[in-house]
């Protein structure tokens, strides 16, 4: 009896320490547990909040809207319009193969777009996006939105893209978007802080001048999401800022106008307001339609741009180096006047070429144009008075005064990166270019616009705006209320010695284009309201040689490339003046001929135009 209570109480011990030890073992696991449990729900809820909603919730952001641009009068001529795209992140596809021939299907994509897309996916990370499409039609869009559910990872986006209504008017102006590559992100901040897939910033001109002003800051979208990464509702949406939209001083009816008259022509056309600097027109020519570029040029339509002989890709207006012809007589006869190198009635006789040292310096006119003063010499645009007073000035002084009035530097600044300074040449740049001396000879030439002298359209232009004012120092300006950089505070300060020699040049360009013989007399306009005054000119590409000269042969005998460029500066009206133009036309011969007509065509819708554009200024026309 007394051994088996002893077992007994043996056994229940025993029990007891197991119970005990297991009690306690389940009790610390319990405590783990909700330590565990109060660690991940209090201590690190906002770290598995965050997480459990980055599984939830998905952020999308949208492209920025692109800041327009408008002309004078409030015209839209680079605007926005929606674009259906359609976007596919690959990691985000669970059967990528499936879904891809699935879109195929739906959108009826030729095998060649087919391809491209494959072409597409293999160059991505597979969590980058890869944009199938970045222009559906509505219907296709609609069609894919009706199919998400057998879509995984297909995302449909409503985008804003760039549209250039006046098609090729304003190509070199305004330049074009396309897509942004790596380059262009890492150039700019704004673009990197904004980028999404299938950002369109501004390649060439303006669009790419002004990019941060224009390019926005992005739409934020947030929805909820199912496991399969489908949307479920919209739980969010923050609306971000359209870019700037900015006011050109262009007259899109003058710049239409500059667009037919070089159609068909390599050429520009610049037009200025001789006081204020704001640019009215500036065209080059030929030219190309930049929405061709919005999604992504065809291999086809760049080979037709990129091949055209004409250049359409170059932007003649600030890029095209030329020689000025006799456009730069003006300045040539200032600077004699200014340096007291002669006067009103300082006369050369002109037999048709001059001797010096043993080479020869024709003028255009074979039999000469005998005695001439000054206004007959510029009125008939007489090479030899030239030689001759270029000869007595020197080439440094001709320099001088060729760069008080715009010649030789940038005339916006660096406000267009293509823009060229062009050159105006002395003794010491020969020097320190060439390693040569000036010869007398090379002189002569630079009186009359050739040799190593090169200027662009837009310098012409502005050369002619002060003259026409007067003398007086302008900055051209392109954008209302933005001033150009690295401009001088010194507007309107005066560029000569006496303002008498400008009234004499102003005077003798009157007569080139009013008086009998005068080289633009068939261009003239009789009406006071539309009167204006110019300079022809006639720029050689290549030397003449003598039996080129016995020849004499017409402009359309000549090779097209062996032609003389064909230039024309005037400004009008001639009593009160306003307006100053250039016109170049690429081996368009002659200027009186094919040059200073346009001019005319030109200054009759300016001068209608101009009441307009003073309402404008004054806040008293209202309907634009």
């Amino acid at each position: 009896m007394i051994n088996s209570s002893s077992d007994n109480v043996k056994k229940l011990n025993s029990i007891n320490r197991r119970m005990f030890i297991t009690g306690s073992f389940k009790f610390f696991i319990m405590v783990g547990i909700v330590s565990r449990l109060f660690f991940l729900q209090v201590k690190e809820n906002k770290k598995y909040l965050t997480l459990s909603d980055k599984n939830r919730i998905r952020e999308w952001k949208l492209a920025p809207v692109r800041g327009e641009f408008q002309d004078y009068f409030g015209n839209v001529i680079a605007g926005n319009f929606e674009a259906y795209q359609l976007h596919v992140i690959p990691e985000q596809v669970e059967d990528f193969r499936y879904v891809i021939f699935r879109l195929k299907d739906l959108l009826e994509l030729s095998d060649k777009e087919f391809k491209k897309i494959l072409k597409k996916k293999r160059e991505i990370k597979p969590w980058e996006t890869l944009i199938v499409s970045d222009n559906l039609s509505w219907q296709k869009f609609s069609k894919i939105n009706n199919h998400l559910y057998d879509l995984n990872g297909v995302k449909p986006v409503i985008s804003i893209s760039r549209n250039y209504p006046y098609s090729e008017n304003f190509t070199h102006l305004i330049g074009y978007v396309s897509q942004a590559n790596q380059k262009d992100i890492e150039n700019l901040d704004s673009i990197k802080k904004n980028f999404v897939p299938g950002l369109k910033v501004g390649k060439v001109g303006l669009e790419k001048s002004f990019e941060e002003k224009l390019i926005g800051s992005n739409d934020i979208e947030r929805y909820e999401v199912n496991a399969y990464g489908r949307r479920i509702s919209q739980l969010e949406f923050q609306k971000g800022k359209k870019g700037e939209t900015l006011r050109l001083t262009i007259d899109t009816e003058v710049q239409k106008l500059t667009s037919n008259l070089l159609k068909d022509k390599a050429g520009s056309i610049c037009v200025m307001d001789i006081y204020t600097g704001a640019i009215i027109a500036m065209n080059s020519s030929p030219s190309f339609d930049p929405n061709l570029f919005v999604f992504g040029i065809s291999n086809d339509d760049w080979q037709l741009i990129r091949n055209d002989p004409l250049k359409p890709l170059v932007n003649k207006t600030l890029q095209g180096n030329y020689s000025p012809g006799s456009t730069i007589k003006p300045i040539v006869a200032l600077s004699a006047l200014e340096n007291g190198i002669i006067n009103t009635n300082f006369t050369v006789k002109c037999t048709g070429k001059t001797e010096m040292y043993g080479q020869t310096y024709h003028c255009w006119k074979k039999k000469g144009h005998g005695f001439v003063s000054l206004r007959n010499a510029m009125k008939q645009s007489c090479d030899t008075y030239f030689y001759e007073i270029s000869r007595k000035l020197g080439v440094d002084k001709l320099s001088e005064t060729a760069k008080k009035f715009g010649l030789g530097e940038k005339v916006f600044g660096n406000l267009f990166e293509i823009e060229k300074k062009g050159l105006v040449p002395n003794t010491q740049w020969k020097k320190n270019a060439l390693g040569q001396g000036w010869l007398l000879g090379e002189t002569m030439i630079t009186g009359i616009g050739q040799g190593y002298i090169q200027t662009t359209p837009i310098q012409l232009c502005l050369m002619t705006a002060q003259i026409a004012n007067g003398g007086h120092k302008i900055y051209p300006q392109i954008v209302v209320g933005q001033q150009i950089e690295n401009q001088s505070i010194e507007k309107f300060s005066p560029l000569y010695k006496n303002s008498k020699n400008i009234k004499i040049v102003q005077d003798a360009m009157f007569g080139s284009t009013n008086e009998v013989m005068g080289t633009s007399y068939k261009s003239r306009i009789d009406n006071p309201k539309y009167q204006f005054a110019g300079k022809t000119g006639t720029a050689q590409v290549k030397k003449i040689t003598e039996r080129e000269r016995e020849l004499d042969l017409k402009t359309f005998q000549i090779p097209y490339e062996q032609r003389d460029h064909a230039l024309y500066v005037a400004f009008g009206p001639y009593k009160n003046p306003r307006y100053a133009l250039s016109i170049l036309i690429e081996h368009g011969g002659n200027g009186s001929t094919t040059a200073a007509p346009m001019a005319k065509e030109l200054f009759k819708l300016i001068i209608d135009r101009h009441s307009i554009r003073e309402s404008i200024d004054s806040k008293k026309y209202l309907e634009i």
